[in-house]
């Protein structure tokens, strides 16, 4: 193995699936948990609550406590993995501030997995996370890209964006991540990555309601065009670069959540196509299911900002003020026309 140990930070479906990876580069690798079931699962090795069926190797081991990461790590930590979702990192951050200080001070990097923006500070994950270690920024790093968390287990070939601005470090986060079945490509554009890796999880929820309503390919290939269209839109404002979103983290991801049989928010969609209400779904739920939040963020985002986003405009109207689904789609194709550029 090149390294010793990893540690991650959460244990969802993707963390798992990302400590999984690791397993092929280090000797150890430790997802800390909160859940008493989460932990007596993996140590049996398997996440039966998020990933039934999928077998975990005995280098990767669960632990409740900061003392039992150190009881188990084999040498020096060299990475963390944040699986933290979004409405989880700011409070993660804080009751954990200096066990990660002490860890981060060691120079080793902090990759975050977490897709979504703060409904209520309209923040971004780079921001939260800045928010506590703002003397490590150059340690920080986004992943995101097309990656169902099974297929990642079951050692489909995955290509996925790491961001973070120092090139050093984005290499190296690169090489602790490469296997023969899957890989990182780095970037420096981190508000590419995370717009992508968010946005795409409101389409996702758009494709979803429009499959469960009736309508197939020829609607799919609209939705994606268009909404790749609006994803670039919210990008300009942030000052992202336009090729990001035709990459792993944009476009492909994109695609695979919004075709993808495997995609919690296109799941969401289906259902609210059927007529239940986003809280019911919500709560009956174990993943979460980061689009919900995202659009009524991306919704005052584009208000405030004056940011011309209409399919965004249009789902939050279905999941916030109970808008009929299909008198939306009708209303946005009675729109007069405009230029591709307007």
């Amino acid at each position: 193995m090149k390294y010793k140990t990893a540690l991650v930070l959460a244990g969802g479906a993707f963390g798992t699936s990302i400590g999984f990876v690791l397993t092929q580069n280090f000797n150890k690798v430790i997802i800390k948990v909160r859940s008493q079931e989460i932990y007596d699962e993996i140590n049996r090795g398997e996440n039966t609550t998020y990933l039934p069926g999928q077998k975990l190797p005995a280098s990767l081991k669960a632990a409740l406590t900061w003392d039992e990461v150190e009881q188990i790590k084999q040498g020096d930590i060299e990475l963390i993995i944040s699986g933290l979702p979004m409405a989880a990192i700011d409070d993660f951050c804080q009751t954990n501030h200096e066990e990660l200080k002490k860890l981060l001070d060691t120079g080793i990097p902090l990759v975050s997995l977490a897709k979504g923006i703060d409904h209520e500070t309209l923040k971004l994950p780079d921001e939260i996370f800045r928010t506590h270690f703002e003397d490590y920024r150059k340690q920080l790093m986004y992943l995101s890209g097309p990656s169902f968390a099974k297929e990642i287990l079951d050692k489909q070939i995955t290509i996925v964006s790491i961001a973070g601005e120092d090139k050093v470090n984005l290499l190296n986060a690169c090489d602790m991540l490469g296997t023969d079945f899957f890989k990182a490509l780095p970037t420096t554009d981190v508000k590419g990555v995370l717009l992508g890796g968010s946005l795409k999880n409101v389409i996702a929820i758009a494709g979803g309601i429009m499959e469960g309503l009736g309508y197939n390919h020829n609607t799919r290939a609209a939705l994606i065009t268009r909404g790749i269209v609006e994803m670039l839109r919210f990008g300009s404002f942030f000052g992202a670069r336009p090729e990001t979103f035709y990459g792993p983290s944009g476009m492909g991801d994109l695609i695979l959540t919004t075709t993808g049989e495997l995609s919690r928010n296109k799941s969401f969609g289906i259902e609210i196509a059927k007529g239940r209400k986003p809280e019911d779904i919500i709560r009956a739920s174990k993943s979460v299911v980061e689009g919900y939040k995202t659009a009524k963020a991306a919704h005052f985002l584009a208000e405030n900002k004056h940011i011309n986003a209409r399919i965004f405009t249009g789902l939050y109207k279905v999941l916030y003020e109970g808008h009929d689904p299909k008198e939306v789609i009708q209303a946005l194709m009675m729109l007069p026309p405009k230029f591709e550029d307007e």
